[in-house]
């Protein structure tokens, strides 16, 4: 077996006022993976996400990105490799143009000229705003944000890229072209949702975190079809909505939407 592309072994954090988030975290997640992690509200979801990437520092046990551990020292690398989406864009983008924004990163890594130029086309271009290169960000649809939020990510090149509710706030729409997307990146990707038919149609895999613990790790359309599961962690599908319905869809080639 490779080395984990992301490699999570007994992480347990506390905030400074003792609330206990995260007891004895184990998450192993391998290149090219798709993985939703799925969890109520306080569940822990946000402070496994903030390990990731160096924002938190665990109390107990360790996190690593392709075999390097996630600690002060390799900070800068470590951001690199592992690119965080926000759940609003706007806490992404405040530069002057797209182009600006998507520049952002790579600038300062270092990159210039020319080669800076082809990285931030190359981005633009994976999310299909490439023509929206010299707008401003707030001339710009919600979705479109988003997408442009997508690009700031790529532009690094990362590793892993982690999703914090891509599908909230988006029209049907929106939330079918950024789907797009996301199937056509050569990338690791860990997506934090409740939308659980998103998480379906995305991710063959699911994590489910509750009071600081995974709960469960399988198929997604196994764990959204567990009923005992999802009603003991307060996951709860839209009305009539049939996992197991599309799970056969998609086996049978038909489209998930």
């Amino acid at each position: 077996m490779t080395t984990p592309v992301l490699d999570v072994r007994g992480l347990a954090y506390a905030y400074p006022d003792g609330h206990q988030a995260l007891f004895g975290v184990d998450l192993h997640v391998h290149r090219g993976e798709r993985v939703a992690l799925l969890g109520p509200n306080g569940a822990g979801k946000t402070t496994l996400v903030h390990h990731l990437n160096g924002i938190l520092e665990a109390g107990a046990g360790t996190v690593a990105v392709s075999g390097l551990p996630v600690t002060k020292r390799h900070l800068l690398e470590i951001r690199r490799r592992v690119g965080v989406v926000f759940q609003d864009p706007d806490d992404q983008l405040f530069m002057g143009s797209v182009r600006a924004d998507v520049a952002f990163g790579p600038a300062n890594l270092g990159l210039r000229g020319a080669e800076l130029d082809a990285r931030v086309q190359h981005a633009l271009e994976l999310v299909g705003m490439a023509a929206f290169a010299d707008r401003p960000p707030h001339h710009l649809s919600f979705g479109q944000r988003r997408r442009v939020a997508v690009a700031t990510v790529l532009a690094m090149e990362p590793e892993i890229l982690v999703l914090d509710e891509p599908s909230s706030n988006l029209d049907p729409a929106s939330r079918r072209e950024l789907a797009d997307i996301l199937r056509s990146l050569d990338v690791t990707v860990l997506m934090v949702t409740h939308d659980l038919p998103y998480a379906l149609e995305l991710c063959e895999r699911s994590v489910v975190l509750h009071d600081g613990t995974i709960v469960a790790d399988g198929a997604t359309d196994e764990i959204l079809a567990d009923a005992e599961l999802m009603r003991a962690h307060r996951l709860e599908l839209p009305f009539g909505f049939d996992p197991a319905a599309v799970a056969a869809a998609r086996r049978a080639g038909g489209a998930v939407r």
